[in-house]
Formats: C-alpha cells, structure tokens, sequence
C-alpha cells in the first residue's frame, strides 16, 4: 500500500500547489500557458510508464496479474491514451456548460479544479467497484463490452444534437432544492442575497460538469477494464488523463470543433474495446495491436479533420 499511499498523496499535493501557488490569483489562461502545462502533463504521464516498468519490475507493487514490467508499461500506455481520446468529448460539453452559464474566462480554472478533485472521487469509485466486479463475476465482461459496443453505435447513429446544460436534469433538479442567482462575486461558490445564501453559477456550472462527468466514467471505464483489471494500472491511467484535462481544455477549447472527424476515431476505439471485452475469455489480443490500434485511430481521426479543414479553406 505505501506505492498507493505516495501515488494519492504527490496527486493531491500537487493539487493544493495548482490552486495555492500557480493559480492562486484569478486570471485569464492563456493559450501559451495551456500549451505549456499540456505538455508538462502529457510528458509526465508518458515518464510515468517507465516508474510503472520499475515497479512492477522490482515487485514494489502488487501484481495480481502476474504481470511483466513491459507488459506492465504497455497496459499503463493503452489505457492512458484510451482515457485521454475518451476526454475529448468531455472538453466540448465543458466549453458548453461555460458558455451557458456565462462563466468568465478567469474563474473557469477554479471550477475545473474542483471539478477534476469530485472526478478522482468518483472515479476512484467506479473502478474500484468494476475491478471487483470483473474478478468475482466472470460474465461482467460480456456485460461491459456489450454497452461499449451500444455506446459506439448510438455515437455512430445519432445526429449531434445541441447541449442545452439549463434543461439538464440537473440544472431542473437543482432548482427545485437551493435557491439560485445569476449574480457572480468573484470566485465565490454561494452568496448571501436578501439574507438568503444562494448558490453563483460557479457552483451549478461545477455541479452540472461533475454529473457529466460521471456520465462520460461509464464508458471510459469500462473501456480501460478492457485492457486490464490491474488497479493500479486503471487507476493511474485515469487520473493523469484527468489532471492533464484542465490545461487540455484551455488549449483545444477553442478548437475543438476543428477535429470533427475524431467522432469515427472514438467509435472505433470504443468498438475494438467493447470487441476485446467480449472475447476477453476465448482471445487474448496482443497488447502492441491494441495500443497501435488506438494511437492509429486518433492519429488517423486528426490527420482527416486537418485535411478537411484545409479543403475548405481552399
């Protein structure tokens, strides 16, 4: 448990060093500065597999699995780049919820922050219960890879129909149980108004992202279970795709429309996954097809939206 013990406690001080340090002041974040974090992200969580390799190498972790530090480091790899393509999506209905609420660019990275501490949470949560799940019931896995195949074919059929967070069943819900106002002060949650503390669109904004984020944690994972059942290896992937998601955000925000075509890329990777899962038991894939498989579907998802951006330009 000490590995796991460092693990949670260098994520949270990390935490508490982004919003009381780098970010202690509101402001405006920048392209330039998201660019730079996103790289300082991506390049940590690709380092990560080579602590992975040491661990599971020199037996400083548990390994249920029995596995070998490559293989180790390629399920880690896999799962992160499943983790991060699954965010994409994420990245649009965040840059809706924003403009809906009419959140200020400034405050955006607050509600973030607390946003991804509520999304470690819960998805601290969900893998701990679909872990147990697929190790005590077997059948699980036909159960997990059939609704990634759903997802795909509902994500392939339906027409993209516009978010509107105000008619969610949260925002209605929510309504109905605190006392609302569309007034801000600052970076504050809940103001007094007329004697009565009611909650800023910080704090809908907030709850509204963290309820879609938990609707996008039963696709995402259930598609790394599909890699492995190792808890580390999920848990670890997870995360350091989330911590990245912020800076992610700031950067692709405004071009995230742009990259149509990753749409085909997600439901190709969830398909593959949902395929894998449910020949978990009569098929075991090679782990270089599945993290080649993924990392040629985005790549492949990007180059198309790029070229079809330039046609139209022309």
């Amino acid at each position: 448990m000490i590995v796991w013990v460092i693990f949670i406690l260098g994520i949270f001080a990390f935490l508490a060093l982004d919003l009381g340090v780098f970010n202690k002041t509101a402001h405006v974040i920048s392209v330039k500065e998201a660019s730079i974090w996103t790289t300082i992200w991506v390049s940590l969580s690709l380092l990560f597999a080579f602590v992975i390799y040491w661990l599971y190498g020199n037996d400083h972790i548990e390994n249920p699995d029995g596995l070998s530090p490559m293989l180790a480091s390629i399920k880690y790899l896999t799962g992160y780049l499943i983790e991060l393509s699954l965010s994409v999506d994420n990245i649009f209905v965040i840059a809706v919820v924003f403009g809906s609420f009419q959140i200020p660019q400034k405050y955006q990275h607050r509600v973030l922050f607390w946003g991804i501490l509520g999304a470690i949470i819960f998805r601290a949560l969900m893998i701990f219960f679909g872990v147990a799940l697929i190790k005590k019931f077997s059948f699980t896995t036909y159960v997990f890879g059939g609704f990634l195949l759903f997802t795909a074919i509902r994500m392939l059929v339906d027409k993209d129909r516009p978010f509107n967070p105000k008619r969610s069943f949260v925002y209605r819900n929510l309504r109905k149980v605190m006392p609302i106002t569309s007034k801000m002060d600052g970076q504050r949650f809940f103001i007094k108004v007329k004697h009565i503390t009611a909650a800023t669109p910080l704090f809908i904004a907030l709850v509204v992202i963290e309820f879609t984020d938990i609707l996008f944690a039963l696709d995402s994972v259930p598609a790394i279970l599909a890699i492995t059942s190792d808890p580390f290896l999920v848990f670890s992937s997870n995360i350091f795709a989330i911590l990245g998601l912020r800076s992610m955000y700031f950067f692709l925000a405004h071009m995230i429309k742009k990259f149509h075509h990753l749409k085909y890329s997600l439901v190709a990777i969830l398909s593959f996954v949902g395929i894998k899962l449910i020949l978990a038991h009569h098929y075991s894939f090679p782990e270089w097809l599945s993290l080649g498989f993924i990392a040629v579907a985005l790549l492949t998802g990007i180059a198309i939206s790029l070229l079809d951006n330039q046609e139209n330009k022309e």
